[in-house]
């Protein structure tokens, strides 16, 4: 990949988190009555939908870092309308969920084989490992920020555990959609590469994606 279809690729990988981004405030608006039971789990779903793509798009550790921060950096902005502090359960320790999913992947995007992971069903495990992975990863949250996970009414275990089957069902479906999505954008940015008009629409969905994003959850915390 050259060194113009890189930036190309990065950019498209900053509208992943853009849209990552809005979806996780839009769902947790939505999914606001049941916010202690599997909000989470599918959120993690919707997440490594988006990581995946933007694994496809990029090929790099920093194209799945890039996609995490701006994820975050949405999460962020949503809480300043919030006026929630950093440090709030609803907003930090999502964001080290953001990061476990992100790191999950990656940690078996080097243990899978390249043949496996080109096959459905390798794809479909790939996605219920990863959110296995991820799920166990995010009980350590109470290290990182001090805030301990949220655990199912009654008991002491922690929701992202209790609700791992469903994850790891649901994964196993947006992981592959999302490799599939991720080469089909690789594909239409391949036939914009030596246009110019192509080209300069491509560095300008990125940034303006975003600030859509931003307008949207601006509107909706405003309503």
């Amino acid at each position: 990949m050259d060194r113009n279809s890189s930036k190309a690729f990065l950019g498209i990988a900053i509208m992943f988190g853009a849209v990552w981004g809005f979806s996780e405030a839009a769902l947790g608006m939505g999914l606001r009555t049941c916010a202690s039971s599997y909000s989470g789990t599918v959120m993690t779903a919707v997440a490594l939908f988006f990581i995946a793509g933007s694994w496809i798009l990029t090929r790099s550790i920093l194209g799945v870092t890039l996609i995490v921060c701006i994820a975050s950096m949405v999460k962020l902005f949503d809480a300043m309308l919030l006026s929630l502090p950093i440090r709030h359960g609803a907003i930090s320790n999502p964001i080290f969920a953001f990061f476990m999913e992100g790191l999950a992947f990656l940690i078996l995007i080097l243990i899978f084989s390249d043949k496996l992971k080109q096959r459905i069903a390798g794809k479909a495990l790939f996605g219920g490992v990863a959110a296995l992975l991820a799920v166990n990863l995010f009980p350590l949250v109470k290290y990182a920020t001090g805030i301990p996970a949220c655990v199912f009414p009654g008991t002491g275990y922690p929701l992202s555990l209790y609700y791992a089957p469903l994850a790891v069902i649901l994964s196993s479906i947006s992981v592959p959609l999302g490799f599939f999505a991720g080469e089909k954008i690789k594909a239409l940015e391949a036939k914009w590469e030596n246009v110019y008009p192509g080209k300069k629409l491509g560095y300008l969905l990125s940034p303006a994606t975003l600030l859509l994003c931003l307008a949207i959850i601006a509107f909706m915390r405003i309503l």
